[in-house]
């Protein structure tokens, strides 16, 4: 799979958008400012003062930097995701952030219970001062430390939210290829999704997803980036398409445009092909020509067009039969429930059970 990453934002890009730690930082400490305690002395007040200033702060940064965590549950962030999380911001970037997230809360718990121990041993109002003036410094250092971390955090929910969600309890046709082959017409055609269609190669940046009912199974049909065979050097949308393909993937709809109007000829199509099919060797690859109205040729894949719709219908035929041996193999292989033992009576022979009552 190619090893492109996301682009990193310019130093102008940066420059333009102030750093998270600066909106998180100004929340916290205006609302501890407006603490206002109250007490029978001045002494009483000023202490109370300081320490709901380090307990509201520091509370108020902590569940900021969970808000930032939220997006990446596990329950949103199953392994289809980590799939095009890695391939787009490099592998394991993501893990690293959060547990740079984790630790910092752990250090601000940690310097906030010091505070606190520090605010009830202290008696002078200068002393208390200088005491948070040292607690807001440490735990304005402690966000500042995760700013990238926090950034790539967004950027990797915001990344997320443009992508479908898969549904894994149902069967996923991937439809790859070269770029302007054909792929969105026929997942249009195949599926309730509307993809954008144009004659210019790469016009598909981002997966996308439609459903198909073939008979009795429910099919989710997924349109990806057009991916040209240059390993470790795809752009973005590539590596997107290449991830999808190996973590999304229950069969692959691959086609080919012999007729040459994507602008790649047939045998650099048909080596994508056969590396994927050397990658993937337990993957379901069933490749299809496209755009025969343009012109037949002898073979023995299906041909089809998206213009006439010649050949959809057997492409669909080939889909349901090719869902059903599937899942006959999943059934095949799954383990059967044993029916439980009776339990023993006396004697080592099986115990009575009481016929039911039948009611009056």
């Amino acid at each position: 799979m190619p090893e492109t990453r996301r682009k990193a934002r310019t130093p102008k890009e940066q420059e333009e958008r102030p750093p998270p730690s600066v909106g998180i930082l100004d929340i916290a400490f205006r609302r501890a400012q407006r603490v206002s305690p109250h007490g029978k002395t001045k002494a009483e007040r000023d202490r109370l003062r300081a320490e709901l200033k380090v307990i509201r702060s520091s509370a108020t940064v902590l569940r900021h930097l969970r808000l930032e965590l939220r997006p990446l549950r596990p329950a949103a962030f199953g392994e289809f995701e980590r799939t095009l999380v890695d391939a787009a911001f490099g592998a394991r970037a993501v893990d690293r952030s959060l547990l740079r997230l984790k630790r910092a809360e752990e250090r601000i718990r940690g310097l906030t219970r010091d505070a606190e121990r520090e605010v009830g041993r202290a008696f002078a109002s200068e002393e208390l001062g200088e005491l948070i003036r040292r607690f807001y410094g440490r735990l304005a250092s402690f966000v500042r430390e995760i700013d990238p971390d926090i950034v790539r955090l967004r950027e990797v929910a915001a990344y997320l939210k443009q992508r479908p969600t898969l549904d894994l309890a149902l069967p996923r046709l991937v439809v790859a290829g070269f770029p302007n082959v054909g792929k969105s017409s026929l997942v249009a055609l195949l599926s309730s999704a509307r993809p954008k269609v144009a004659e210019y190669p790469f016009t598909t940046v981002a997966i996308s997803v439609g459903h198909a009912d073939l008979g009795f199974d429910r099919l989710q049909v997924v349109d990806t980036p057009g991916v040209l065979n240059r390993p470790r050097h795809g752009n973005p949308a590539e590596v997107e398409a290449e991830a999808t393909v190996a973590g999304a993937a229950t069969a692959v709809l691959f086609v080919l445009d012999p007729s040459g109007s994507c602008g790649y000829g047939l045998p650099e199509q048909e080596a994508l092909l056969d590396r994927w099919r050397e990658e993937f060797p337990g993957l379901s690859i069933l490749p299809v020509e496209t755009k025969c109205d343009l012109g037949r040729r002898t073979t023995d894949r299906l041909q089809v067009s998206a213009v006439t719709g010649e050949g959809i219908d057997a492409l669909l035929a080939e889909l349901s039969r090719g869902l059903a041996d599937a899942r006959r193999r999943a059934e095949a292989e799954s383990p059967r429930e044993e029916a439980p033992e009776p339990p023993e009576g006396r004697g080592g022979r099986p115990a009575r059970g009481r016929p039911p009552r039948t009611p009056r």
